[in-house]
């Protein structure tokens, strides 16, 4: 009678895939704000004076409190130590709270021209919320990967990741697409600032597109506590082989076990081969999402109102792409080839983006698509080779440690980027400062940044297939089991 009570939930697809949805409602929202100022840097510039570099500073911010502060590693280990439940409903209400600091901080004019530890106090507390934001986002995404874990080990395991981030990129699209219509249709008057003055005018209401965000947020923490009730039937129905963490009984024991993970996992070089392969791959693709709009105007001469439709195709090819590679894997292996071929198509589309030629919207187009199957092939075979190499006991803390490594390109690119980006093009300053007209930004040098990460990426992939090979992780082998 256990028995049957248990395949009717775990071992249920029905199970399996209504859990699954609910928890991918959280991370739609979570990317959706993640990206939303991408297509907004040039309102930003105009609106509230930001810089490139002002602009790179604050999407570096994303990486302060996971990077410096390790909230991240910590958040690995409440997860393994306290469960999913606990974990992802934390996770999600730092997400809203981050969310409301954001708003709070774009929709307040007067933060514009004060400055608060020499930084535009508009933009110190953006990031700020941006900041605690990503502890949540990262820590939710960790815990959505273990519950991912938890139910479908031994079933479609990296097909059901493929649609969680199948979902989460449709958050990347509606952020790439949705922001500059929606801050132009709640267009008022607002004070803004022109030549280091206070002014009211029509403008676009660039707090508009975040209030959405901050709506999303509050929704997927609710779904949150529908999940929680589905994951308790879960565990009951499963006593006897119960996934979740026993909690240590004393601190000695907690801190013993905790040194003990720690120690497993950071002595496996497979683990640091992905996380390496990790932190390279999402830094030469998420950061360029967050001036993807950017290159559209500057590069291809796309009006402002319309440049985020085209890096907005990227997330809509890894709705589709994501699971089917994933369910390849799942049947058929292959996964450090897979992945290896996902960063030989990055090293080929920011190159071509480096040209000074081919400057067409419709090149833009097709290599927006190829990266849009980049994105598609590493992450979908990427994650599911972590629990080949980690002990699911150790999951949490393992992904949290990834999470953490990558975070550290995640905010040092971006900035970079800005700071070549005004580096390079020192003429978009000096017409700032006269109140002339602006100029373009050439971005061939952040387009070779990025070009170079793909190129290691691809060294480090081979690296990975001869540990692989050494070792017999199994990472070119099929998940399902038969």
């Amino acid at each position: 009678m256990t028995e049957t009570i248990r395949q009717s939930l775990r071992d249920s697809k029905a199970a399996r895939w209504a859990a699954l949805g609910i928890i991918s409602i959280t991370m739609f929202a979570g990317y959706y704000l993640t990206d939303v100022m991408s297509p907004l840097k040039p309102m930003l510039e105009s609106e509230f004076g930001w810089s490139s570099t002002t602009y790179g500073w604050f999407t570096s911010s994303y990486g302060w409190l996971n990077v410096f502060f390790l909230m991240l590693i910590f958040g690995g280990i409440i997860l393994d130590k306290m469960g999913v439940r606990f974990t992802g409903l934390m996770a999600s209400g730092i997400m809203v709270v981050g969310a409301a600091i954001k708003y709070w901080a774009i929709s307040t004019p007067t933060l514009v021209t004060d400055t608060t530890l020499g930084i535009h106090t508009q933009v110190f507390y953006a990031s700020v919320g941006f900041a605690i934001f990503a502890v949540g986002v990262e820590i939710a995404g960790i815990t959505v990967s273990k519950i991912i874990v938890k139910w479908f080990k031994g079933h479609e395991m990296a097909f059901a990741m493929g649609m969680q981030m199948a979902v989460a990129r449709l958050g990347t699209m509606l952020a790439l697409m949705a922001p500059v219509p929606l801050a132009m249709y709640f267009s008022n008057v607002h004070t803004v600032v022109e030549k280091g003055q206070l002014v009211e005018k029509m403008a676009p209401s660039i707090s508009a597109p975040i209030a959405f965000a901050l709506l999303l947020l509050v929704i997927g923490f609710i779904a949150f506590f529908i999940y929680m009730s589905m994951d308790k039937k879960l565990e009951l129905s499963e006593t006897d082989t119960n996934i979740e963490e026993p909690k240590s009984s004393t601190m000695k024991e907690l801190w013993s076990g905790i040194y003990s993970d720690l120690r497993l996992i950071v002595g496996n070089k497979g683990f640091w081969l992905i996380a390496t392969l990790c932190v390279l791959f999402y830094s030469s693709v998420f950061p360029f999402i967050k001036y993807a709009a950017d290159l559209m105007v500057n590069k291809y001469g796309l009006d402002q109102e319309i440049a985020g439709r085209i890096p907005g195709l990227l997330p809509f090819g890894t709705i589709l792409l994501t699971p089917l590679f994933g369910g390849i894997y799942d049947k058929k292996g292959k996964g450090v080839t897979i992945m290896i071929i996902g960063a030989v198509l990055i090293l080929f589309v920011h190159s071509i983006f480096s040209l000074p030629i081919l400057n067409y919207w419709q090149v833009a187009v097709v290599l927006t698509i190829i990266l849009g199957i980049a994105l598609s092939l590493v992450p979908s075979a990427m994650w599911p080779s972590v629990p080949k190499i980690i002990p699911e006991k150790q999951l949490g803390t393992a992904f949290s440690l990834i999470f953490w490594i990558q975070n550290w390109g995640l905010m040092g690119i971006p900035l970079l980027i800005g700071v070549v980006l005004d580096k390079s093009n020192p003429q978009v300053a000096i017409a700032k400062a006269a109140g002339t007209e602006i100029p373009l930004y050439d971005y061939t040098n952040p387009m070779l940044i990025f070009a170079g990460l793909g190129a290691l990426a691809i060294i480090v992939g081979l690296l990975l297939k001869r540990e692989d090979r050494i070792k017999g992780y199994g990472l070119q082998l099929p998940n399902i089991q038969k």
